[in-house]
C-alpha cells in the first residue's frame, strides 16, 4: 500500500521560510514522479512543482520558481519543498502526490493528507 504523508507546515511570518516534507512508503518510487500542490481555501488546486525520483529533474509552477526549491533524500524516500520568502498568499494547504505519467502537471495516483502552511503579514 503507497503511502505519502507531508509533515512540516505551521505558521510563519511574511518573508520567512519553511520546509515542508513528504514521506513515501509502500514500494519504489524509482519510475515516479512526485508532485507538490496546494490549495487555499475558496480556490482551486495549484500546481506547484514536481520532481522526477530518477535523475532529479525538477518542474516549477512559473510564478513560483526561485522562491519554492524541490528536492529528494533517496536514503529516506522522502521528497523535500523549500519555500522561501513567503508571501501570505502562498498561505494553503500543501499536498505531494506520485504517480507515474510524463506530465508533471497531469493525473497522479497517490495523495498525501496535505499539511497547512499558513503565513502571515
Amino acid at each position: 500500500q503507497v503511502q505519502l504523508v507531508e509533515s512540516g507546515g505551521g505558521l510563519v511570518q511574511a518573508g520567512g521560510s519553511l520546509r515542508v516534507s513528504c514521506a513515501a512508503s509502500g514500494r519504489t518510487f524509482n519510475n515516479y514522479i512526485v508532485g507538490w500542490f496546494r490549495q487555499a481555501p475558496g480556490k482551486e488546486r495549484e500546481f506547484v512543482g514536481a520532481i522526477r525520483w530518477s535523475g532529479g529533474t525538477t518542474y516549477y509552477a512559473d510564478s513560483l520558481k526561485g522562491r519554492f526549491t524541490i528536492s529528494r533524500d533517496n536514503a529516506r524516500n522522502t521528497v523535500y519543498l523549500q519555500m522561501n520568502s513567503l508571501k501570505p498568499e502562498d498561505t494553503a494547504v500543501y499536498y505531494c502526490a506520485a504517480g507515474t505519467g510524463t506530465n508533471p502537471k497531469g493525473k497522479y495516483d497517490y495523495w498525501g493528507q496535505g499539511t497547512q502552511v499558513t503565513v502571515s503579514s
